[in-house]
């Protein structure tokens, strides 16, 4: 909040709501449309509102996208009859090994579970999210796209009162031009944070009521997305491929997913854990030597490359939950970290929790309470069958981070042999900005040039994402400390921001004098998020650009 300009132009004007959604995803309007629906069944009324920083539903959604239906099932028994875009049931499953030239198939009665679709839809989650949204505002919720929530609002006893939006129309400067619009207060008696994985407000939420005291530190993945339109004769709707091995090394977490969707589209995308240690390593390199693989490339030859997208993915698991609820509000989806990475599967647990905070918040108001913590809501959850998913899958992510070989048989061993109920729970130690080694203990990483037919560079993929930010408002990429950024991470790290960022957005350069210094090129984010889980000392801060900035996502 600018006080300053507060003081000025203020107060702002303020809406009251029962319950105000911030982020526009399959958790936030799945929570929007069952209040509606728990509503109408009882005959009652509730004022539900959707803030979307996107500009428009589903613009900023990204996911690979395989989709467990059950959750939806849940929402919508009649999905099916209501048009929902789950068109392309899954039909097979493909896990490959790959060396630098060769592909190992894992036969199928070896595959554990949670790599196996059987009854899955291959998606676009921004369609299905664009579909939700309909759904929804048929159903009398109110949807406010391109209007970002940019600072919570707190009440005189320290619960949450609402949200802000941001101030429209500031300058680079920080100051007001003729367009200048003062942001809006949405008042509710209950506030739900959807925001996707690493949320801006969630990151406060979590700091103001040490909602993670007692958990193991919350640990990331960067997923990078290409989708295509290949050679008809190549195209096999419903095919799901995974690979692990090269091109990273063994001892660093990632893999990729290879989906083929209709009309001869594929989605193809690589996932790199955040907790990597060599400062060298690029995720978006590494996604693009990944397509040069003979048993990959295959695919690509002929076809034409659609869009581009990247996003953080939480993947810490059960252990790394945060407690969900606070005074006033709850964190659901992916801001409080659901995402099941042993099935890299996210969207039916978002949905899940949607639902499962709506139905708390709304029995809370039949009670006429408002303010307080809705604790029925994670019992809820403890009782439902995606704790149950979850707590099969808590020692995947941390056997996997122990090395490729030995993570691989372990999880066997748990998943196969097991069946997810072992007797053990392994932790998560370190957070992922941790975890980067001093550049003096690697080799720079030689990764070969793009050839732009298979292979492409950040500047011509962000391109494609249709990312957009006004160049004259404010960087939403923000430094506690200017200096930190050649004192520490170029002295000691070798600059990693400038690998770890999938969009271009930080290089160092030298200025006339012939000192080094990080540029920011704010209107290339993608809003992944990375920045602000991987730096080093925690000195970046994503923050909320103004309203509908960012990428414009079609079919991802």
């Amino acid at each position: 909040m600018n006080k300053e300009l507060l003081e000025q132009y203020g107060p702002r004007d303020a809406m009251e709501y029962d319950v105000v959604i911030i982020g526009g995803g399959p958790a936030g309007l799945s929570a929007a449309i069952r209040l509606k629906q728990l509503a109408a069944e009882k005959g009652t009324d509730v004022s539900v509102c959707v803030l979307e920083k996107g500009s428009e539903v589903g613009a900023h959604i990204l996911s690979g996208a395989v989709m467990d239906p059950i959750a939806l099932s849940e929402l919508f028994p009649n999905w099916q009859e209501l048009g929902a875009p789950l068109n392309v049931p899954v039909t097979e499953d493909r896990f490959l090994f790959l060396t630098e030239k060769k592909a190992i198939k894992t036969p199928n009665w070896l595959l554990p579970q949670c790599f196996q679709n059987h009854g899955n839809y291959v998606i676009s989650l921004g369609n299905v999210v664009r579909w939700l949204g309909q759904q929804a505002e048929a159903l009398g919720v109110e949807i406010f796209p391109g209007f970002p929530a940019a600072e919570v609002l707190y009440r005189a006893d320290g619960s949450v009162k609402g949200v802000a939006t941001g101030n429209m129309g500031i300058d680079r400067h920080g100051k007001p031009t003729d367009a200048f619009q003062l942001g809006m207060e949405l008042h509710a008696k209950y506030t739900f944070f959807a925001e996707g994985a690493r949320g801006h407000l969630g990151k406060q939420l979590m700091a103001q009521f040490n909602l993670n005291e007692g958990k193991d530190p919350q640990t990331y993945g960067i997923g990078i997305k290409e989708l295509w339109e290949i050679d008809p004769k190549l195209h096999q709707p419903g095919l799901v491929i995974h690979t692990a091995g090269w091109p990273l090394d063994s001892s660093t977490y990632g893999g990729s997913f290879l989906y083929h969707l209709d009309n001869n589209q594929v989605a193809v995308g690589y996932v790199v854990g955040l907790a990597y240690e060599n400062p060298y390593l690029s995720p978006f390199e590494e996604f693009q030597r990944y397509k040069t693989h003979p048993e990959i490339r295959t695919f690509f030859e002929g076809g034409k490359r659609l869009s581009y997208g990247a996003r953080a993915i939480t993947a810490g698991g059960l252990q790394s939950l945060p407690k969900l609820t606070f005074p006033g509000g709850a964190l659901i989806g992916c801001d409080a970290g659901f995402l099941n990475a042993s099935r890299i599967k996210g969207s039916h647990a978002a949905i899940k929790t949607g639902m499962l905070a709506a139905e708390a918040a709304f029995d809370a108001l039949n009670m006429d309470r408002q303010h307080d913590e809705l604790t029925a809501y994670p019992h809820a959850f403890a009782q439902s069958w995606l704790h149950e998913e979850l707590h099969k899958a808590r020692n995947f992510k941390p056997w996997m981070s122990k090395g490729l070989y030995s993570g691989t048989l372990m999880v066997g061993i748990d998943q196969v042999l097991f069946k997810g109920k072992a007797p053990w729970t392994l932790r998560h130690t370190h957070a992922d900005h941790e975890c980067l080694k001093p550049a003096a203990e690697y080799t720079p990483i030689a990764y070969p040039k793009p050839d732009g037919k298979l292979t492409f560079d950040r500047l011509s993929s962000v391109f494609i994402s249709n990312a957009n930010h006004g160049e004259d408002q404010p960087a939403h990429l923000t430094l506690k400390d200017a200096a930190v950024p050649v004192k520490v991470n170029l002295d000691k790290y070798a600059g990693p921001e400038a690998r770890f960022c999938p969009a271009g957005v930080y290089e160092f350069v030298q200025t006339d004098a012939g000192e080094d210094k990080l540029q920011i090129n704010a209107q290339n984010c993608v809003h992944c998020k990375t920045c602000d889980i991987k730096d080093p000392t925690q000195n970046i801060v994503w923050v909320t650009p103004e309203g509908g900035g960012g990428p414009n996502y079609p079919n991802m």
